[in-house]
């Protein structure tokens, strides 16, 4: 269908379009099995607004938006990285709809059907000009296009078409836009509504603009922290507690965190290893070098990269650097064994073909079904002979239920591909190597297809290769052997001291991470850790865990929690909190002793004789944070100090700044030139300014709702 090349075309934009358009508003693998585990209270994947969310709503949501990433990017499978945003995301979007809907439902707000009519009769929508249903002439999404494919999906349902399953993706897929279209519509009209009562007035707008644009000219003297030695400064629990108590709104946390330390050792080759796998990847060498179909000897060996057997530019291996970096300047013939340390792998390449080819095609197809194959080609070659006689290829196409539209095809939408099937290679061949304008008949398992390329462009270097990507694994013995000795050692370490301890001896190191929550995905960045995740925040602080084996079956891991921090304000004695809080005293009483030293100072060559570097800024402005360059910091209460002196006088008192004390004298004050007063555009621009300083409004309606993210229990 015209409608699925259309949209496979736009690939990861769409995605982007609506992500970008829920993310603009709203923010910022399947479920494990729940099987064996009972009682409601099991089922619930978190909490919002006090309402229990369930694994079967949240897994829904899940499968709807993968079953949308995979339709548009022509992929079978995501990553396990990419799986993870798509959670993450999922649940950033439930979270976020629910809040705000039940505040919008506070004050009457709702998307009617008739305002989403509106939006898809103007079609100016940009999740909606990302769809297949666009205008190729105007380049707007075009509402009866979409009618128009409802009435050929209903005709298509109702007489069990065999075209329906195509159809039934694109289906779901506008359902899922439709769905986010109606959230973004709904944030719109809040934030609309929140915006009606953000304000200007003309006195603000005059004070913006003399903020904006007068500039001072300064001479300016510098005492930085950093010429006091911290050595120099005392610093009591007392002082640390007053810090606290006037900066605790920042030491306030919305979920419950943990601190652990942990040992996490990597299994790798033994040298025996190293040589078995040698020798093996030696042999497949040979066997790659002299086969006359490589699909078998790729098989065999069990590279990490399948055989396509088409021609794919260097982007197809973006995954893998070393191929990438590699292919373009081989020639034709095998490559011998190398290895590529960073993966840990050996490799060798064989190269069939290097050609110039292009990376996108233009072209227009009619699929052509009968009850045998005979029949298919027979009504090919009649459709193939009417267009040689000069028959258009739409008109013909509707004949057989199609519409025989123009469509593009890119290299993005088969050379990363898993897998290519005989057919499906016939007919990325056929694009490629195709004539222009001249048409094709393809005989292909499920019936013939009549061909037409019209455009070729962006001719790159591609190169039909086999290649063998293998990992230099462990053996069975290596592998018993480490954990063997993990294991004793974690037998040994019944507390975080002996944990310490014995890791030493064992010659293992014991790593530190803080602030673990139950978002994350893994520990220290290892996979298949959700055993462990789901121990932590059921253990108790001080406990360890039993031994887990992760990663790809080459990790072994043991987790000690040492600190457990609740929801609400950190306490001030934490040790983390404690280094905050001395940085922010130390600077404090830096500040105290510069500042004295600079008492009673009224000129700059005062203040140079009591050490303070001179240097003159221009260009300050109310608006914007002045930067200092002797001590290297942006600083905003000196603008501030700026703009109260004015020309020609010292500053009353020293300034305490980021990374220093300032005194200064204004040289000169003068606007902007080029400055022209406009109230009306400046009163705009202040509320518009104003509504972006209570933007993060929707940060705080969550922070309210009281989300409870257990997700770590299930995934």
């Amino acid at each position: 269908m015209a409608v699925l090349g259309k949209i496979r075309s736009k690939g990861a934009i769409l995605v982007g379009a609506i992500s970008l358009a829920l993310v603009a508003f709203l923010a910022g693998d399947a479920a494990r099995s729940c099987e064996g585990m009972k009682g409601e209270s099991h089922q619930q994947i978190g909490k919002i607004l006090g309402e229990n969310i369930s694994v079967q709503e949240y897994q829904k949501l899940f499968d709807e938006y993968q079953s949308a990433i995979k339709f548009t990017m022509q992929r079978d499978n995501l990553s396990e990285q990419e799986l993870n945003q798509v959670k993450d995301q999922v649940w950033q979007q439930l979270v976020s709809s629910r809040v705000l809907e039940a505040d919008a439902k506070k004050v009457g707000l709702t998307v009617t059907e008739k305002e989403i009519e509106n939006v898809l009769s103007e079609g100016t929508n940009p999740v909606l000009t990302q769809t297949p249903f666009v205008n190729q002439q105007t380049g707007r999404f075009d509402v009866n296009a979409l009618k128009q494919f409802f009435d050929s999906y209903n005709k298509a349902k109702a007489a069990k078409s065999p075209e329906l399953d195509q159809m039934q993706a694109v289906y779901d897929y506008w359902l899922f836009v439709e769905k986010n279209l109606r959230t973004q519509l709904l944030g719109q009209k809040y934030q609309a509504l929140l915006a009606s009562c953000v304000l200007s007035n003309k006195a603000e707008a005059t004070m913006a603009f003399k903020d904006n644009n007068e500039e001072s000219q300064i001479q300016l003297a510098s005492l930085a922290y950093s010429s006091v030695k911290d050595a120099d400064i005392k610093i009591s629990d007392d002082d640390l507690k007053a810090k606290y108590d006037e900066l605790k709104p920042a030491f306030r946390q919305s979920v419950e965190t943990r601190d652990i330390k942990f040992v996490d050792y990597q299994i790798k080759a033994s040298a025996a290893d190293r040589k078995v796998v040698a020798k093996e990847m030696n042999d497949f060498q040979h066997q790659l070098a002299t086969a006359t179909d490589p699909s078998g000897v790729i098989s065999k060996s069990g590279s990490e990269i399948s055989y396509l057997g088409l021609p794919v530019s260097s982007k197809a291996y973006q995954q893998y650097p070393d191929i990438a970096s590699k292919i373009d300047s081989l020639s034709v013939g095998t490559t011998g064994v190398f290895e590529n340390s960073q993966d840990n792998t050996l490799n060798v390449i064989r190269v069939f073909s290097k050609a110039q080819l292009p990376d996108s095609v233009q072209f227009r197809q009619i699929s052509v079904g009968a009850a045998t194959p005979d029949e298919a080609r027979a009504k090919a070659d009649s459709i193939q002979k009417a267009l040689a006689g000069g028959a258009d290829f739409e008109a013909l196409a509707k004949r057989y239920g199609q519409t025989g539209e123009k469509a593009w095809f890119t290299g993005q939408q088969y050379e990363m591909a898993p897998t290519m099937s005989v057919d499906n290679r016939t007919f990325v061949n056929a694009l490629l190597n195709g004539e222009v304008n001249a048409t094709q008949n393809l005989a292909l398992t499920q019936g013939n297809v009549i061909l037409q390329v019209l455009d070729k462009k962006a001719f790159t270097t591609k190169t039909t290769a086999a290649i063998i990507k293998k990992p230099i694994d462990f053996s069975k013995d290596t592998r018993s052997n480490a954990y063997n000795k993990f294991s004793e050692f974690v037998a040994k370490s019944s507390s975080v001291a002996e944990l310490e301890k014995n890791a030493s001896k064992s010659g293992y190191r014991v790593q530190s991470l803080n602030d673990l929550s139950t978002a994350e995905h893994y520990i220290g960045g290892i996979q298949g850790t959700h055993d462990a995740l789901k121990w932590l925040f059921s253990a108790k602080q001080g406990e360890i865990s039993p031994l887990y084996e992760c990663g790809d079956n080459d990790h072994l891991l043991v987790v000690a929690l040492t600190a457990v921090h609740p929801q609400g304000y950190r306490p001030w004695d934490d040790a983390q909190d404690k280094e905050v809080l001395k940085r922010e005293v130390m600077k404090d009483k830096k500040a105290e002793m510069l500042m004295a030293k600079l008492k009673g100072v009224n000129s700059i060559a005062a203040a140079r004789s009591k050490g303070a570097k001179v240097s003159t800024v221009n260009q300050i402005t109310f608006s914007a944070p002045a930067f200092v360059q002797a001590t290297g910091s942006v600083e905003p209460a000196l603008s501030g100090a700026v703009a109260g002196t004015v020309a020609g006088k010292f500053s009353k008192a020293p300034v305490k700044g980021n990374a220093g004390v300032y005194v200064f004298q204004v040289v000169k004050k003068a606007m902007r030139a080029g400055s022209k007063y406009n109230e009306a555009m400046v009163m705009q621009q202040t509320a518009q300014m104003n509504m972006q300083l209570i933007s993060n409004f929707m940060q705080d309606l969550i922070l309210k709702a009281n989300v409870v993210d257990n997700r770590y229990l299930f995934f």
